[in-house]
């Protein structure tokens, strides 16, 4: 069955551009011009990636992303005006998953499109016959069923933040570097992006497991070099 995605921006051309180009790729659409009708869409339809513009009359994509976080894990990419890096890093505080800056290549869209779903689906379905059950002092990821435990509490991760704390625990005791932490994540589908990306994800995975930055009992950042879980 094709994949469902969610289309929300209020400007009409970009919107039914975005539809056209994903539904000549198969996929179901989900097209929707407000956030009122979109969030009634989330809670009726079974939807497996959404497309959020952040600008909107009255709620905004930010304040539709954060309400699905409290209830979905399916991949969010946000649209995002030029040079508006705050709401940048603010989608992704919030659990959005990737971003794309308008005026944006219709391809390049489905090729970002394309690389969550399929990320996606690899860690819901224990993807490679990978281990089921990464541990790690406390620390318990179930990659066939995308949960993750700390000390017994469930942490509820967005799919990027599961991938990347996965990618750490594979490679515990290694330094990995934001470069490579995008390639593994992304695949083929690599682009050149600010670091910043990710280091807004891995301070939220920190605020999330409770992670002291300045002595770290999980992710340390390695200056000038990456990241890595202490083996």
């Amino acid at each position: 069955m094709a994949e469902k995605i969610l289309v929300v921006d209020d400007e009409k051309e970009i919107a039914d551009l975005v539809a056209l180009y994903l539904e000549n790729e198969n996929y179901q659409v989900c097209k929707y011009y407000t956030a009122e009708e979109a969030m009634a869409c989330i809670e009726r339809e079974k939807i497996d990636l959404a497309l959020l513009d952040i600008m909107l009359p009255g709620m905004s994509g930010l304040e539709i992303c954060r309400k699905i976080r409290e209830t979905y894990t399916f991949p969010v990419i946000m649209l995002t005006a030029k040079g508006e890096e705050l709401d940048k890093i603010t989608g992704l505080s919030l659990g959005a998953d990737d971003y794309i800056t308008k005026p944006f290549r219709p391809l390049e869209l489905v090729a970002r499109v394309k690389a969550q779903l399929r990320r996606y689906k690899r860690y819901n379905t224990g993807y490679e016959a990978d281990a089921d059950i990464l541990e790690h002092s406390g620390l318990v990821l179930n990659i066939r069923t995308h949960e993750c435990t700390l000390d017994e509490k469930p942490l509820s991760l967005t799919p990027t933040e599961f991938s990347i704390l996965q990618i750490l625990c594979r490679k515990k005791g290694k330094v990995v570097s934001a470069e490579e932490l995008f390639h593994e994540i992304w695949g083929d589908e690599y682009f050149s992006k600010s670091n910043n990306t990710i280091t807004v994800h891995i301070r939220h995975l920190r605020e999330k497991m409770n992670d002291s930055f300045e002595s770290p009992r999980y992710i340390k950042t390695v200056w000038g070099y990456g990241y890595k879980i202490e083996g």
